[in-house]
């Protein structure tokens, strides 16, 4: 997912995940296809190995939330391994390809690599801080606010100009997702900041030319 509401979580892929994977049962997804739905009970971890997949939340009237986004060799659906109901959506970005792990399987290989169950427990921690980060920002910080967040996060080390592209291109839905707002708030921000001469956008992608204002 961006502590602003919410935040794409990529952590570094370890051997255990890759050894893990092999055991699994690889299933193909095409884009916007449904991999688990909030509420559901379910067993299984996905193991992203192509493509990305995004976990979000979303009310009756269609509003989401998007909560991580994850790509190959990250994993999803562990929240639910204890036998409780899907904590989440989870829908695949694009195109992808997972290792699909059932709870006994994952159970037998932390049998013989114990150290494996402090790896997903250090996991399931950090998104628990994600979490509470974002329930933070939601009350706390103003929509602006949290753009600016999520827009420094996003962004890579400046160039030789001293401007930083973003590390992906995202539509103002997607931000929208991120920051719990409408898609047209989003919208007349980033032109605001483009007026301003903080952002430019260039084949839909967004620099970050200058710090961007505390406030707005």
């Amino acid at each position: 997912m961006p502590a602003s509401a919410a935040q794409p979580a990529h952590t570094p892929p370890s051997t255990h995940v890759e050894a893990l994977a092999a055991l699994g049962v690889q299933r193909r997804y095409r884009r916007g296809a449904l991999l688990i739905q909030e509420g559901d009970t379910g067993d299984t971890l996905y193991i992203v190995l192509q493509g990305r997949l995004r976990a979000f939340l979303a009310d009756a009237g269609g509003k989401e939330l998007t909560l991580g986004t994850y790509g190959p060799l990250e994993y999803v659906g562990e929240m639910s391994l204890d036998g409780g109901p899907r904590s989440a959506n989870v829908e695949a970005m694009e195109a992808s390809t997972c290792s699909v792990v059932s709870r006994a399987t994952l159970l037998d290989y932390i049998a013989v690599h114990p150290e494996f169950a402090l790896e997903l427990m250090s996991r399931l921690i950090r998104r628990a801080r994600l979490a509470t980060e974002s329930a933070r920002s939601v009350a706390l910080i103003d929509v602006y606010g949290r753009l600016a967040r999520l827009l420094g996060e996003l962004a890579r080390e400046p160039d030789e100009h001293g401007e930083r592209p973003l590390k992906e291109r995202l539509t103002h839905q997607q931000m929208a997702q991120y920051l719990a707002c409408s898609r047209e708030m989003v919208s007349r921000l980033l032109k605001d900041l483009e007026i301003g001469g903080y952002i430019a956008v260039r084949e839909r992608w967004i620099w970050l030319l200058k710090p961007l204002p505390a406030r707005w």
